[in-house]
């Protein structure tokens, strides 16, 4: 260290420098001098964690939960969110949030239930884990869901969810919940009858679209996506057309759901992907600037970030924190759902990619995670 710096160094932590910083904030002044070394970072340092879900330990909660709450009593949703460890109820921001940016959940219906309608301006997606029978309307349109199912709830529009079939429905819920309280643009509304009721036919744009992604004449105006429902289905057909060739070393065989009236992403502030790893296959390690949350619909294996390694199997939920290096290994035949926030990264021109080059692109892993059990 030189002489100027430490000398810098030295007069920074005096008497003088103490008085003076203490006596602005009385004023609500705040000293840049002892600030810049947390905000201006030279590499983004997320405060969320790496973390992993049990798929069980949801399921028993879940279940623990429709004993003591109903729609009509304890809250419209019966839902359990997954919490950061990293993201406390001291920060603004953190309360409610898997990654800095956005919010998941699990959510559960039995049969006979309804969740009355409402509509706020976070957009929210939905992906069905397990079960059938059960359906969400938006904005006047009724779509059922099945396992496997991917389903977007653009912001503004009422949405609410009945079951009609005779067993339990499980599904992730996806919102960009902690972007919007951040920079305050929350607003909420319930819907005055309860349910909304249909108003077009059951499935509609399901319906409209039974060409794929043949787009119906006069649908290139939509901005919000006119498609309600991608079924299971014709993923897995779209990543069956792709294993005609070579996996992408870092994906493994991957998709996106988009707006087939844009080609942008499903959800303006919200991308969605369907990542198909066949048995053995391993991904090369790379980081990026957004975050994103896994969810495991069919298979095993494990993930490492930053060293740590995250084993997973069908039902798991883990997050990746943004700039973390991560990295995929499958053990059986696996399907993993992720949300990330590449689009609000990419709005505000921030998305970067690095990829990991030493050791032909795996890291080396310096421990396991433990959940707590």
């Amino acid at each position: 260290m030189s002489e100027n710096k430490q000398d810098v160094q030295q007069f920074m932590k005096s008497n003088v420098v103490k008085e003076f910083t203490a006596d602005i904030q009385q004023y609500n002044l705040g000293p840049l001098w002892e600030a810049i070394p947390e905000i201006m970072n030279k590499n983004p340092r997320p405060q969320a964690e790496a973390y992993l879900w049990s798929g069980e330990l949801l399921k028993k909660k879940l279940m623990e939960a429709s004993e003591i709450f109903t729609p009509e009593r304890g809250g419209e949703r019966r839902a359990i969110y997954f919490q950061n460890p990293g993201l406390t109820y001291r920060q603004p921001w953190g309360w409610a949030s898997t990654t800095q940016t956005l919010y998941a959940a699990v959510q559960l219906l039995l049969p006979g239930e309804e969740a009355p309608s409402h509509r706020h301006t976070q957009s929210a997606l939905r992906f069905i884990s397990e079960g059938k029978g059960a359906y969400t309307i938006v904005q006047g349109e009724r779509v059922y869901m099945e396992e496997g199912d991917f389903l977007i709830t653009p912001k503004n529009l009422w949405h609410g969810h009945g079951h009609v079939g005779d067993e339990p429905m499980i599904w992730m819920d996806a919102l960009d919940i902690p972007t919007i309280y951040s920079i305050g643009g929350t607003f909420f509304e319930p819907y005055e009858d309860g349910l909304q009721q249909p108003n077009v036919p059951d499935n509609f744009s399901e319906l409209r679209y039974s060409g794929g992604m043949v787009r119906p004449v006069g649908d290139e105006r939509f901005d919000v996506a006119p498609l309600a429902n991608y079924k299971w289905s014709r993923t897995t057909d779209a990543i069956k057309g792709l294993m005609n060739f070579d996996p992408d070393e870092y994906e493994g065989y991957a998709v996106e759901y988009i707006n087939p009236s844009t080609g942008k992403t499903a959800n303006p502030t919200m991308g969605t992907r369907m990542q198909h790893l066949p048995k053995g296959f391993s991904t090369k390690a790379q980081r990026h600037t957004h975050s994103t949350i896994y969810h495991v619909h069919r298979g095993e294996g494990y993930t490492v970030i930053n060293g740590i390694r995250f084993d997973w199997k069908q039902g798991d939920y883990f997050v990746v924190p943004n700039w973390a290096w991560s990295e995929h290994h499958a053990m059986l035949d696996s399907y993993l759902f992720s949300v990330n926030d590449i689009p609000i990264m990419e709005r505000f021109d921030l998305e970067q990619r690095e990829q990991l080059e030493k050791n032909n692109g795996q890291q080396q892993v310096t421990g396991e995670f433990k959940a707590i059990r």
